[in-house]
């Protein structure tokens, strides 16, 4: 692989994988940021975009070093609320879904995998008013992250296919957990499970 660019929070690199170009790009923390990522990504011409990237589990058989495969996306962020109208369903394309399962198969039995609706949030931290995350979790929301509402909406706008896999790196619901560590041997090797899921999928579309 090598660098093609590099510019605040956005590293791009372009590389091979079973034989195929793929490219492989940060988008930094939050759904404005990311959103300006995926955007230019399409415009330079990008039909497919899976996001990898780590998330809180709302479950408690989600337990931290699994993986979660996000089919679509509670919308509780600004950004969509800004370029679609309320009620827009954030969804991942099906047959990238197909193809991250598929590919998700060669880590059965070591590693926890799911598939269901996540939820896209602003606020990393609380502040004085509380997020009804106790909701949600009722609701069988799996876990919860930054940035895959935009992806999702912006895919459906632009028509093109995209989908997220999401490491599991702590609890979000306050009682099930007891301190947040996201360093652990666990979350790093589910960190590379899903880069790995990710590229195989990606590369059998």
């Amino acid at each position: 692989y090598s660098l093609l660019a590099e510019n605040r929070e956005y590293h791009s690199y372009i590389g091979q994988w079973n034989g195929q170009d793929v490219a492989v790009v940060s988008h930094g923390v939050g759904a404005p940021g990311a959103a300006v990522c995926f955007e230019e990504l399409i415009m330079g011409g990008a039909k497919y975009i899976i996001r990898v990237g780590t998330a809180g589990s709302y479950q408690k058989e989600i337990t931290p070093g699994s993986i979660v495969i996000s089919t679509a996306s509670v919308s509780t962020d600004g950004l969509t609320k800004q370029i679609v109208p309320a009620g827009f369903p954030a969804v991942a394309d099906r047959y990238i879904i197909e193809a991250l399962a598929r590919a998700a198969t060669d880590h059965n039995g070591e590693i926890t995998i799911r598939e269901g609706i996540t939820l896209t949030l602003d606020a990393f931290y609380s502040g004085v008013i509380d997020f009804p995350h106790e909701l949600y979790k009722k609701a069988g929301v799996l876990a919860v992250e930054m940035e895959n509402s935009a992806l999702y909406v912006i895919a459906a706008l632009k028509g093109i296919k995209s989908g997220a896999i999401l490491a599991i790196d702590g609890y979000a619901d306050a009682e099930l957990r007891k301190e947040y560590n996201p360093h652990t041997n666990h979350v790093a090797k589910a960190v590379e499970a899903e880069s790995e899921i990710a590229l195989n999928a990606i590369t059998t579309i």
